[in-house]
């Protein structure tokens, strides 16, 4: 079995990107998808991943980003930037601060909270930063944009809310339209570096969808209403307004917006989304 399963790894990345991704959605949303004329959500993200907008490659940058943050809305809305060394060196681990977040810039899942410096090492944090700088985020998904990447690791500032848990992500999927009109649906990740994290999708008035994304377990009750709603989405639509779609994630730590990344092919076009038909409605608005 073992054999078998190396063999079907070593077959999977030799496939050119169109099969890779074809036979992918298969095994994730249970069909072959529409590649010429897509009618899906996720099938409009794998179209993304194969021919992607030039600007999605600096946008989806976590450090270059900072820069179109900053211009559209203020860098008041920028996690505190605490370093961005051309290399993680002892001296930079040294100069850290006691409680962090270490990240890496070129793709997903690269993040690391680090709550207090004196219970890790210089050499645990390399070590985890060498395994980030190593992998080809491209080759995960095979979202071409994240090719063109120079890829570095980061150091934020942690945000906490008052119970000193991190905030939820708070993921604004953002659909323009040509009248100037926008859907947004928001996908909350609860205790995402905890024992029980939830995925749970709001509308833009926060009502609690019938709605589930990918592999997150769901609430039974929803969460209160965030008494900035109004302002996370206008941060959300003014962030958006060059794009048809976009997903734009955000942080609300103690009232205070802070904003997250810009993501432009969400799962790669591999998330399930329960019910089905919502697959076909988000693939709508695109």
């Amino acid at each position: 079995m073992a054999l078998s399963r190396t063999l079907f790894h070593s077959v999977r990345d030799m496939l050119p990107d169109n099969l890779f991704l074809s036979f992918r959605h298969r095994r994730k949303i249970g069909r072959f998808p529409k590649m010429r004329n897509p009618e899906t959500f996720n099938e409009k993200i794998l179209l993304r991943c194969l021919h992607p907008d030039p600007r999605y490659g600096d946008l989806s940058d976590k450090l270059k980003v900072r820069d179109y943050v900053a211009k559209k809305i203020g860098e008041k809305y920028l996690i505190p930037l605490i370093a961005d060394p051309p290399a993680f060196t002892r001296s930079v681990f040294d100069a850290l601060p006691r409680a962090f977040v270490m990240k890496a810039n070129h793709g997903s899942g690269f993040v690391h909270v680090v709550r207090d410096k004196s219970k890790t090492s210089f050499e645990e944090l390399d070590a985890m930063a060498q395994r980030w700088l190593s992998t080809d985020f491209y080759t995960i998904g095979r979202e071409r944009h994240y090719r063109t990447i120079e890829r570095r690791v980061f150091f934020e500032a942690l945000l906490t809310m008052e119970d000193g848990k991190v905030p939820p992500d708070l993921k604004m999927h953002v659909f323009n339209k040509p009248s100037g009109e926008s859907a947004i649906f928001i996908l909350v990740i609860s205790d995402r570096f905890g024992e029980h994290t939830r995925g749970d999708i709001y509308d833009e008035n926060w009502n609690l969808l019938d709605v589930s994304m990918g592999h997150y377990a769901r609430s039974t009750t929803p969460d209160p209403r965030p008494a900035n709603l109004d302002e996370l989405l206008s941060v959300a639509r003014k962030l958006s307004s060059d794009f048809g779609f976009v997903r734009v994630d955000l942080y609300d730590s103690k009232g205070a917006i802070h904003f997250g990344e810009l993501t432009f092919t969400p799962g790669a076009g591999m998330f399930p989304l329960k019910p089905d038909r919502v697959d076909y409605e988000w693939g709508q608005l695109m």
